[in-house]
C-alpha cells in the first residue's frame, strides 16, 4: 500500500512536470495555445522578517495550467494501468 503511494506520486510529478514542458512548447503556437491558460496564485510578495542575524523569507506560489491538470489525470490513469493489483 505504502510503496504504491510513493508511485503513483511519482508518476503525478512526472506528469507534471511533462505538462510544464508542454505547456512551454504551446505557448508560441497559436492552435496549441489553449494549453497555456491557467490560473496563478499565492503570495503577491513574499513575508521577510529580518534579525539583523538570521534573515526569513516565506512565500509561496502556484501556477495551475490545462496543461498540468490533463498530464497528471493521464499520469495516474497510466499509473493504474501499469501498477494493477
Amino acid at each position: 500500500m505504502r510503496r504504491n503511494f510513493w508511485l503513483y506520486l511519482l508518476f503525478v510529478l512526472v506528469g507534471i512536470v511533462t505538462g510544464s514542458m508542454v505547456m512551454e512548447i504551446s505557448a508560441g503556437v497559436p492552435w496549441l495555445s489553449w494549453l497555456s491558460y491557467g490560473l496563478e496564485f499565492g503570495t503577491p510578495s513574499p513575508f521577510v522578517l529580518d534579525l539583523q542575524v538570521l534573515g526569513l523569507t516565506l512565500g509561496i506560489t502556484v501556477n495551475i495550467t490545462i496543461s498540468h491538470v490533463i498530464f497528471a489525470v493521464l499520469a495516474i490513469l497510466l499509473g493504474r494501468l501499469i501498477l494493477q493489483d
